[in-house]
Protein backbone atom coordinates (compact mmCIF):
# COMPACT_ATOMS: atom_id res chain seq x y z
CA UNK A 1 0.00 0.00 0.00
CA UNK A 2 2.83 2.33 0.87
CA UNK A 3 4.59 1.21 -2.93
CA UNK A 4 3.14 4.16 -5.09
CA UNK A 5 4.03 6.91 -2.83
CA UNK A 6 7.44 5.79 -2.50
CA UNK A 7 8.39 5.69 -5.70
CA UNK A 8 6.49 9.16 -6.51
CA UNK A 9 9.05 10.45 -3.89
CA UNK A 10 11.86 9.04 -5.92
CA UNK A 11 11.26 10.48 -8.93
CA UNK A 12 14.42 12.33 -9.83
CA UNK A 13 14.91 16.18 -9.62
CA UNK A 14 16.85 16.56 -13.09
CA UNK A 15 13.26 15.47 -15.26
CA UNK A 16 12.50 19.15 -14.74
CA UNK A 17 15.66 20.69 -15.25
CA UNK A 18 16.68 18.90 -18.18
CA UNK A 19 12.72 19.98 -19.62
CA UNK A 20 14.12 23.25 -18.54
CA UNK A 21 17.31 23.71 -20.62
CA UNK A 22 15.33 21.81 -23.70
CA UNK A 23 13.01 25.17 -23.53
CA UNK A 24 15.22 28.26 -24.47
CA UNK A 25 15.58 25.81 -27.90
CA UNK A 26 12.29 25.26 -28.52
CA UNK A 27 11.22 28.82 -30.20
CA UNK A 28 14.39 28.04 -32.03
CA UNK A 29 13.07 24.93 -33.39
CA UNK A 30 9.58 25.89 -34.02
CA UNK A 31 11.13 28.55 -36.25
CA UNK A 32 13.27 26.62 -38.33
CA UNK A 33 9.98 24.02 -38.71
CA UNK A 34 8.09 27.10 -39.72
CA UNK A 35 10.11 28.51 -41.75
CA UNK A 36 11.22 25.16 -43.66
CA UNK A 37 10.98 24.30 -47.74
CA UNK A 38 8.82 21.05 -46.30
CA UNK A 39 6.25 23.36 -44.22
CA UNK A 40 6.04 26.86 -46.64
CA UNK A 41 7.98 25.87 -50.22
CA UNK A 42 5.50 27.94 -52.21
CA UNK A 43 6.17 30.86 -50.66
CA UNK A 44 9.95 30.22 -51.79
CA UNK A 45 8.62 29.05 -55.14
CA UNK A 46 6.11 32.10 -55.27
CA UNK A 47 9.46 34.80 -54.61
CA UNK A 48 11.11 32.60 -57.28
CA UNK A 49 8.22 33.65 -59.83
CA UNK A 50 7.97 36.76 -58.44
CA UNK A 51 11.82 37.44 -59.06
CA UNK A 52 11.43 35.72 -62.60
CA UNK A 53 9.06 37.95 -63.69
CA UNK A 54 10.32 41.31 -62.65
CA UNK A 55 13.49 40.45 -64.37
CA UNK A 56 11.39 39.27 -67.49
CA UNK A 57 9.29 42.45 -67.17
CA UNK A 58 10.78 45.04 -65.35
CA UNK A 59 8.63 47.90 -66.66
CA UNK A 60 4.60 46.22 -65.90
CA UNK A 61 5.20 43.46 -63.39
CA UNK A 62 6.90 44.99 -60.56
CA UNK A 63 4.28 47.75 -59.27
CA UNK A 64 1.21 48.21 -57.08
CA UNK A 65 -1.04 47.78 -59.46
CA UNK A 66 0.14 44.24 -60.27
CA UNK A 67 -0.20 43.90 -56.66
CA UNK A 68 -3.76 44.74 -56.67
CA UNK A 69 -4.59 43.31 -60.02
CA UNK A 70 -3.39 39.89 -58.60
CA UNK A 71 -5.60 40.02 -55.24
CA UNK A 72 -9.01 41.68 -57.62
CA UNK A 73 -8.19 39.02 -60.24
CA UNK A 74 -8.18 36.13 -57.58
CA UNK A 75 -10.46 36.29 -55.30
CA UNK A 76 -13.34 34.68 -57.65
CA UNK A 77 -10.82 32.08 -58.05
CA UNK A 78 -10.06 31.83 -54.32
CA UNK A 79 -13.89 31.60 -53.31
CA UNK A 80 -14.09 28.32 -55.59
CA UNK A 81 -10.48 26.77 -54.20
CA UNK A 82 -11.90 27.36 -50.86
CA UNK A 83 -15.53 25.45 -51.87
CA UNK A 84 -13.64 22.60 -52.07
CA UNK A 85 -11.33 22.18 -49.24
CA UNK A 86 -14.11 21.03 -46.58
CA UNK A 87 -15.05 17.79 -48.93
CA UNK A 88 -11.90 16.85 -49.93
CA UNK A 89 -11.15 17.13 -46.05
CA UNK A 90 -13.28 14.35 -45.89
CA UNK A 91 -11.97 12.79 -49.30
CA UNK A 92 -14.78 13.65 -51.30
CA UNK A 93 -14.84 15.19 -54.97
CA UNK A 94 -17.29 17.79 -55.69
CA UNK A 95 -16.63 18.48 -59.62
CA UNK A 96 -19.89 19.98 -59.77
CA UNK A 97 -18.46 23.54 -58.57
CA UNK A 98 -17.42 25.18 -61.51
CA UNK A 99 -21.49 24.28 -63.46
CA UNK A 100 -22.82 25.50 -59.88
CA UNK A 101 -21.06 28.14 -60.17
CA UNK A 102 -22.51 28.98 -64.00
CA UNK A 103 -25.69 28.18 -63.06
CA UNK A 104 -26.03 31.00 -60.40
CA UNK A 105 -24.34 33.56 -62.40
CA UNK A 106 -26.68 33.36 -65.12
CA UNK A 107 -30.12 32.73 -62.50
CA UNK A 108 -29.06 35.93 -60.74
CA UNK A 109 -28.91 37.72 -64.29
CA UNK A 110 -32.31 36.39 -65.19
CA UNK A 111 -34.13 37.31 -62.22
CA UNK A 112 -32.79 40.65 -62.62
CA UNK A 113 -32.83 41.35 -65.82
CA UNK A 114 -36.05 39.18 -67.50
CA UNK A 115 -38.13 38.86 -64.32
CA UNK A 116 -37.11 42.38 -63.01
CA UNK A 117 -36.49 41.06 -59.63
CA UNK A 118 -34.84 43.20 -56.97
CA UNK A 119 -30.93 42.41 -56.22
CA UNK A 120 -31.69 40.82 -53.12
CA UNK A 121 -34.12 38.50 -54.40
CA UNK A 122 -32.40 37.48 -57.35
CA UNK A 123 -29.76 36.10 -55.04
CA UNK A 124 -31.71 34.57 -53.04
CA UNK A 125 -33.27 32.33 -55.47
CA UNK A 126 -29.94 31.76 -56.94
CA UNK A 127 -28.25 30.90 -53.88
CA UNK A 128 -31.79 28.79 -52.67
CA UNK A 129 -30.88 26.80 -56.06
CA UNK A 130 -26.93 26.42 -55.27
CA UNK A 131 -28.17 24.96 -52.05
CA UNK A 132 -30.68 22.60 -53.79
CA UNK A 133 -27.53 21.39 -55.99
CA UNK A 134 -25.41 20.41 -52.57
CA UNK A 135 -28.37 18.57 -51.45
CA UNK A 136 -28.77 16.27 -54.32
CA UNK A 137 -24.87 15.49 -54.40
CA UNK A 138 -25.43 14.92 -50.93
CA UNK A 139 -28.08 11.95 -51.93
CA UNK A 140 -26.38 10.63 -54.90
CA UNK A 141 -23.45 10.53 -52.99
CA UNK A 142 -23.80 9.79 -48.80
CA UNK A 143 -27.85 8.03 -49.28
CA UNK A 144 -27.45 5.90 -52.68
CA UNK A 145 -23.37 5.59 -52.40
CA UNK A 146 -22.60 6.59 -56.03
CA UNK A 147 -18.80 7.91 -56.19
CA UNK A 148 -18.29 10.80 -55.52
CA UNK A 149 -15.95 11.91 -58.81
CA UNK A 150 -18.83 10.20 -60.77
CA UNK A 151 -21.69 11.39 -58.80
CA UNK A 152 -20.62 15.46 -59.26
CA UNK A 153 -19.49 15.12 -62.37
CA UNK A 154 -23.30 13.81 -63.94
CA UNK A 155 -25.14 16.05 -61.60
CA UNK A 156 -22.64 18.81 -63.20
CA UNK A 157 -23.57 17.97 -67.00
CA UNK A 158 -27.53 18.23 -65.61
CA UNK A 159 -26.76 21.57 -64.25
CA UNK A 160 -25.18 22.88 -67.91
CA UNK A 161 -28.34 21.57 -69.40
CA UNK A 162 -30.31 23.68 -67.23
CA UNK A 163 -28.28 26.73 -67.78
CA UNK A 164 -28.54 26.14 -70.94
CA UNK A 165 -32.37 25.80 -71.12
CA UNK A 166 -32.32 29.33 -69.56
CA UNK A 167 -29.74 31.28 -71.78
CA UNK A 168 -29.30 28.87 -74.85
CA UNK A 169 -25.76 29.87 -74.28
CA UNK A 170 -25.83 33.10 -74.27
CA UNK A 171 -24.79 35.78 -71.34
CA UNK A 172 -27.17 37.73 -70.46
CA UNK A 173 -26.73 41.12 -69.82
CA UNK A 174 -28.66 44.25 -68.76
CA UNK A 175 -28.17 47.16 -67.65
CA UNK A 176 -28.69 46.94 -64.57
CA UNK A 177 -26.00 44.27 -64.00
CA UNK A 178 -24.21 47.48 -63.66
CA UNK A 179 -26.14 49.36 -61.45
CA UNK A 180 -25.96 49.97 -57.61
CA UNK A 181 -26.55 48.48 -55.96
CA UNK A 182 -25.79 45.18 -57.29
CA UNK A 183 -23.05 46.23 -58.80
CA UNK A 184 -21.43 47.60 -55.68
CA UNK A 185 -21.12 44.07 -54.29
CA UNK A 186 -18.15 43.23 -56.56
CA UNK A 187 -16.90 46.58 -57.53
CA UNK A 188 -16.80 48.56 -54.42
CA UNK A 189 -12.64 49.06 -53.46
CA UNK A 190 -11.17 50.61 -50.39
CA UNK A 191 -7.69 51.54 -51.74
CA UNK A 192 -7.65 50.26 -55.21
CA UNK A 193 -8.56 46.40 -53.31
CA UNK A 194 -12.52 44.99 -53.88
CA UNK A 195 -15.15 43.94 -52.00
CA UNK A 196 -14.21 39.91 -52.99
CA UNK A 197 -10.53 39.98 -51.71
CA UNK A 198 -12.32 40.42 -48.13
CA UNK A 199 -15.12 37.91 -49.25
CA UNK A 200 -12.29 35.37 -50.02
CA UNK A 201 -10.17 36.31 -46.01
CA UNK A 202 -13.38 35.94 -44.31
CA UNK A 203 -14.15 32.51 -46.15
CA UNK A 204 -11.02 31.41 -45.22
CA UNK A 205 -11.00 32.42 -41.92
CA UNK A 206 -14.43 30.71 -41.52
CA UNK A 207 -12.46 27.54 -42.79
CA UNK A 208 -9.72 27.25 -40.76
CA UNK A 209 -11.36 28.26 -37.45
CA UNK A 210 -13.59 25.37 -38.52
CA UNK A 211 -10.99 22.81 -39.30
CA UNK A 212 -8.43 23.56 -36.76
CA UNK A 213 -10.52 24.66 -33.99
CA UNK A 214 -13.26 23.06 -33.83
CA UNK A 215 -14.76 19.30 -32.31
CA UNK A 216 -16.18 19.09 -36.12
CA UNK A 217 -13.11 20.16 -37.99
CA UNK A 218 -11.48 17.17 -36.25
CA UNK A 219 -13.96 14.70 -36.92
CA UNK A 220 -13.61 15.85 -40.82
CA UNK A 221 -10.06 15.01 -40.89
CA UNK A 222 -10.89 11.78 -39.49
CA UNK A 223 -13.14 10.93 -41.59
CA UNK A 224 -10.71 11.50 -44.54
CA UNK A 225 -7.72 9.58 -43.54
CA UNK A 226 -9.77 6.77 -42.32
CA UNK A 227 -13.74 6.70 -42.72
CA UNK A 228 -14.30 3.53 -41.02
CA UNK A 229 -11.90 4.34 -37.90
CA UNK A 230 -13.92 7.80 -37.32
CA UNK A 231 -17.01 5.66 -37.59
CA UNK A 232 -16.17 2.97 -35.23
CA UNK A 233 -15.16 6.13 -32.71
CA UNK A 234 -19.11 7.10 -33.25
CA UNK A 235 -18.34 9.93 -35.98
CA UNK A 236 -21.38 10.35 -38.26
CA UNK A 237 -19.12 10.31 -41.34
CA UNK A 238 -21.98 10.27 -43.91
CA UNK A 239 -23.19 13.83 -42.09
CA UNK A 240 -20.05 15.35 -42.46
CA UNK A 241 -19.78 14.25 -45.67
CA UNK A 242 -23.42 15.39 -46.88
CA UNK A 243 -23.22 18.63 -45.07
CA UNK A 244 -19.41 19.31 -47.05
CA UNK A 245 -21.01 18.66 -50.35
CA UNK A 246 -23.90 21.29 -49.26
CA UNK A 247 -20.77 23.80 -48.45
CA UNK A 248 -19.34 23.42 -50.86
CA UNK A 249 -22.18 24.19 -53.61
CA UNK A 250 -23.18 27.15 -51.39
CA UNK A 251 -19.82 28.82 -51.62
CA UNK A 252 -19.12 27.93 -55.53
CA UNK A 253 -22.74 29.11 -55.99
CA UNK A 254 -21.55 32.83 -54.05
CA UNK A 255 -18.97 33.39 -56.48
CA UNK A 256 -21.08 32.78 -59.36
CA UNK A 257 -23.12 35.62 -57.84
CA UNK A 258 -19.54 37.61 -57.68
CA UNK A 259 -18.45 37.08 -60.65
CA UNK A 260 -21.87 38.23 -62.04
CA UNK A 261 -21.31 41.54 -60.24
CA UNK A 262 -17.53 42.02 -61.10
CA UNK A 263 -18.22 41.54 -64.90
CA UNK A 264 -21.84 43.10 -65.17
CA UNK A 265 -23.20 39.40 -66.96
CA UNK A 266 -24.40 36.04 -66.21
CA UNK A 267 -22.21 33.76 -68.54
CA UNK A 268 -23.04 30.48 -69.24
CA UNK A 269 -19.40 29.33 -69.02
CA UNK A 270 -18.70 31.40 -65.99
CA UNK A 271 -17.05 28.77 -63.57
CA UNK A 272 -15.42 26.30 -66.72
CA UNK A 273 -11.94 28.02 -65.90
CA UNK A 274 -12.01 27.98 -62.37
CA UNK A 275 -12.31 24.16 -62.30
CA UNK A 276 -8.88 23.17 -63.05
CA UNK A 277 -7.13 26.02 -60.95
CA UNK A 278 -9.52 25.47 -57.79
CA UNK A 279 -8.45 21.63 -57.49
CA UNK A 280 -4.81 22.93 -58.06
CA UNK A 281 -4.91 25.35 -55.44
CA UNK A 282 -6.18 22.91 -52.84
CA UNK A 283 -4.00 20.37 -53.47
CA UNK A 284 -0.40 22.64 -53.38
CA UNK A 285 -2.48 23.94 -50.20
CA UNK A 286 -2.52 20.94 -49.16
CA UNK A 287 1.37 20.52 -49.24
CA UNK A 288 1.74 23.98 -46.95
CA UNK A 289 1.22 25.35 -43.65
CA UNK A 290 -0.56 22.01 -42.84
CA UNK A 291 1.07 19.24 -44.68
CA UNK A 292 -1.06 16.46 -45.60
CA UNK A 293 -4.06 18.22 -44.93
CA UNK A 294 -6.56 20.29 -46.99
CA UNK A 295 -6.28 24.04 -45.07
CA UNK A 296 -7.58 27.29 -46.03
CA UNK A 297 -4.45 29.18 -45.67
CA UNK A 298 -2.88 27.15 -47.46
CA UNK A 299 -5.16 26.97 -50.29
CA UNK A 300 -5.33 31.03 -50.52
CA UNK A 301 -1.46 31.18 -50.82
CA UNK A 302 -1.64 28.44 -53.63
CA UNK A 303 -4.05 30.51 -55.01
CA UNK A 304 -1.96 33.89 -54.94
CA UNK A 305 0.78 31.85 -56.23
CA UNK A 306 -0.50 30.69 -59.44
CA UNK A 307 -2.57 34.17 -59.57
CA UNK A 308 0.82 35.63 -59.55
CA UNK A 309 1.74 33.63 -62.63
CA UNK A 310 -0.65 34.26 -64.43
CA UNK A 311 -0.77 37.77 -64.23
CA UNK A 312 3.22 37.84 -65.20
CA UNK A 313 2.39 35.75 -67.69
CA UNK A 314 0.15 37.95 -69.22
CA UNK A 315 2.01 41.15 -68.58
CA UNK A 316 5.23 39.51 -70.26
CA UNK A 317 2.61 39.14 -73.28
CA UNK A 318 3.40 35.50 -73.18
CA UNK A 319 1.63 32.47 -75.67
CA UNK A 320 -2.48 31.87 -74.76
CA UNK A 321 -1.37 28.49 -74.12
CA UNK A 322 1.57 29.25 -71.38
CA UNK A 323 -1.33 29.79 -68.75
CA UNK A 324 -3.00 26.15 -69.36
CA UNK A 325 0.68 25.13 -69.17
CA UNK A 326 1.44 26.85 -66.30
CA UNK A 327 -1.60 25.88 -64.20
CA UNK A 328 -1.43 21.81 -65.10
CA UNK A 329 2.44 21.69 -63.95
CA UNK A 330 2.23 23.03 -60.73
CA UNK A 331 -1.30 20.73 -60.25
CA UNK A 332 0.71 18.12 -61.16
CA UNK A 333 4.08 19.04 -58.94
CA UNK A 334 1.30 19.12 -56.38
CA UNK A 335 0.35 15.96 -56.74
CA UNK A 336 3.74 14.63 -57.19
CA UNK A 337 4.86 16.53 -53.32
CA UNK A 338 1.39 15.28 -51.73
CA UNK A 339 1.96 11.48 -52.93
CA UNK A 340 5.50 11.08 -52.34
CA UNK A 341 7.52 13.34 -50.26
CA UNK A 342 6.35 11.62 -47.08
CA UNK A 343 6.81 8.28 -48.69
CA UNK A 344 10.26 9.02 -50.38
CA UNK A 345 12.48 9.98 -47.31
CA UNK A 346 10.57 6.63 -45.19
CA UNK A 347 12.23 5.16 -48.22
CA UNK A 348 15.81 6.34 -48.02
CA UNK A 349 15.82 5.95 -43.69
CA UNK A 350 14.82 2.13 -44.47
CA UNK A 351 17.54 1.90 -47.00
CA UNK A 352 20.17 3.94 -44.65
CA UNK A 353 19.41 1.51 -41.97
CA UNK A 354 19.54 -1.41 -44.42
CA UNK A 355 22.93 -1.03 -45.63
CA UNK A 356 24.69 -1.30 -42.67
CA UNK A 357 23.44 -5.18 -41.75
CA UNK A 358 23.98 -6.10 -45.14
CA UNK A 359 27.92 -4.67 -45.05
CA UNK A 360 28.14 -6.46 -41.51
CA UNK A 361 26.54 -9.81 -43.29
CA UNK A 362 28.98 -9.88 -45.88
CA UNK A 363 31.16 -9.73 -43.82
CA UNK A 364 30.43 -11.89 -41.56
CA UNK A 365 30.41 -14.61 -44.65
Amino acid sequence: MTSTPTRAAEVPPSVPERSAVSVPGTPVRRAAAALSFRNIGAVYVWLVIVVLFTVWAPDTFPTTITVKQVLNGNAVAGLVALSVVPPLAARVFDLSIAFTMSLTSVLTAYFMVSSGLGPGAAIALAMTAALLIGVVNGIVVVVLRVDSFIATLATGALIQSLITMVTNDSSITGVRLLAEPFASIAQLDAGGVTLPVLYLLLAALAIWFLLEHTATGRRLYATGFNADAARLQGVRTDRLRFLTLVASALLSGFAGVVFTASVGSGSPTAGTPYLLSAYAAAFVGATQLRAGRFNAWGTVLAVLLLGTGITGLGLATSAQWAASLFTGSVLIVALVLTGGRIALPAVLRRRARTRPDSTTSKETR
